[in-house]
């Protein structure tokens, strides 16, 4: 094996002033990555209007993204060491503008799938390529906090702003211009990047797990698509079970792949760690619940409240002030009470507010169902959070430290895929079953479809709860500076 080594030039970044417009640089694609997820959920009503997508089908335009972003993202931060941060970070950037312009432009839904899965694909480049940067163009300990704090503030405040940029674009333009407004900031920031960005890359052989991220990737479509011919086809169906079964071969595939390589993509060792274990299983669990909420709400808003496409995103702004606000408490409270407290009155309080989301019906109103369990799941998840990605990082070895902070944006990604498709399956199948059981107004079984999958949310957040209480045992000493905790 040879010897890595770091190629950057870190005292003369630390020194030029050009440092700081590269933190824009990076800055404005984090804020494109993050914005992506709540602008196009936005826009999803009027896109499967205009392109005729069915409700089954309707949950890939996030799955897609979602699944090639958390799939490839491990794979995605290799490929960036090797080849060289700037070179890949600015390859992603305009990868990502040319995706963002198919799916805009998209004539069918077809089109539109793929093309938010090339998104993911080179937002799975491009997320950790921009991290690695803002680290090594950083070195000196208070500028480095200063730059993470606007990285941290990007990821958390981008969602909001996706929320109101994608309905004032859906009302106003289009729904396409929710993909196609990316194309110009990406070329920019492409062309900026050449500039004002140095270039970094580890010396030494490069080792890429093609067989791992392949098998992976494959076992997770697999699984997503069996989960949507599920609605269509029946659970008990050849193909639906064909699907899940090769999903099942797949990931044992992966996990044995893992195993036995020399350079695995993930190694087995940084999640079979209890504390970290817990948490990367609380992340996917709660990006399970969580993405499929968003999806449905969208569609209470607009189809059942008839929210225009701004009023609804106005309508989330709740959830993303409380993240904010509980986020900035758990981080004062953590050194004190330790990861494990706080993530379990968070999960508690998340679970609560989803199990109020169940309590929604047609004529109920946005102020006294869901203003209210909005607010209790956003408090919930800003104490989840912080101490999640903290206890990610608990006892890692530093040559692991980098897989441990990718996973907890993969294990999100990845259970918002499964979520999604799942909770999408369980709201048709019981919307149809309400329908022909009851004879009701289409309205009311939608409504009926959305609270089922209200409920299972609900379920997997207790799991989550459960699943943390047993697993996380990490004391208040034993968490890792802030510095790592943000990278995460």
């Amino acid at each position: 094996m040879s010897t890595l080594s770091v190629s950057a030039r870190p005292d003369a970044t630390s020194k030029d002033s050009r440092r700081w417009l590269a933190l824009v640089v990076i800055a404005v694609s984090q804020l494109m990555i993050v914005l992506d997820a709540s602008i196009v959920t936005i826009a999803l009503p009027s896109a499967q209007r205009a392109l005729h997508i069915s409700n089954a089908d309707r949950q890939w335009v996030v799955t897609a993204y979602t699944l090639a972003f958390g799939g490839l993202l491990l794979l995605g931060g290799r490929i960036s060491d090797y080849m060289g941060r700037k070179r890949v970070f600015t390859v992603g950037l305009l990868g990502f503008a040319a995706a963002s312009a198919l799916g805009g432009l998209a004539p069918d839904a077809a089109l539109l799938f793929g093309a938010r899965a090339l998104q993911g694909a080179f937002a799975a480049i491009m997320a950790p390529a921009a991290l690695s940067l803002l680290t090594v163009t950083f070195t000196e300990p208070r500028e480095r906090a200063r730059a993470f704090g606007v990285y941290g503030a990007i990821s958390g405040g981008g969602a909001a702003l996706g929320l109101i940029l994608g309905g004032l674009l859906t009302e106003y333009v289009s729904w396409r211009w929710c993909l196609l407004v990316n194309v110009p900031v990406a070329i920019v920031a492409a062309v900026a990047a050449t500039v004002v960005v140095h270039e970094s890359q580890v010396e030494g052989d490069a080792h890429y797990d093609l067989p791992g991220a392949i098998t992976v990737t494959l076992g997770l479509v697999a699984l997503v698509y069996g989960f949507t011919k599920a609605e269509t086809d029946g659970w008990a169906s050849v193909t639906t079970v064909a699907l899940l079964a090769g999903a099942a071969v797949l990931l044992a595939a992966f996990v044995t792949l893992e195993m036995r390589s020399a350079h695995p993509l993930l190694p087995l060792r940084v999640v079979l760690d209890r504390n970290r274990g817990g948490s990367f299983l609380a992340s996917l669990l709660v990006g399970t619940a969580l993405f499929g909420m968003f999806l449905f709400l969208t569609y209470y808003f607009q189809g059942t409240l008839h929210y225009s496409a701004l009023k609804s995103g106005l309508a989330f702004l709740p959830f993303s002030a409380g993240i904010i606000v509980s986020a900035g408490a758990a981080s004062q409270i953590l050194p004190r009470t330790g990861p494990r407290n706080l993530m379990a009155v968070g999960l508690l309080a998340a679970t609560a507010g989803m199990v109020w989301l169940t309590q929604i019906g047609p004529a109920t109103g946005y102020p006294s169902h869901v203003l209210p369990a909005e607010l209790l799941m956003s408090l919930g998840m800003g104490l989840v959070f912080v101490p999640l990605s903290s206890t990610a990082l608990i006892g890692v070895a530093d040559h692991d430290a980098g897989v441990a902070s990718a996973l907890v944006n993969t294990t999100q990604q990845v259970g918002g895929s499964l979520g999604t498709a799942l909770l999408n399956t369980v709201a048709a199948s019981a919307t149809t079953s309400y329908l022909a059981v009851h004879q009701a107004k289409v309205m009311a079984a939608t409504v009926h479809g959305y609270t089922v999958a209200f409920v299972l949310s609900a379920a997997v957040l207790a799991v989550a709860f459960l699943a943390t209480v047993a697993l996380v045992r990490a004391g208040r000493d034993e968490l890792p500076d802030a510095t790592a905790a943000v990278m995460a």
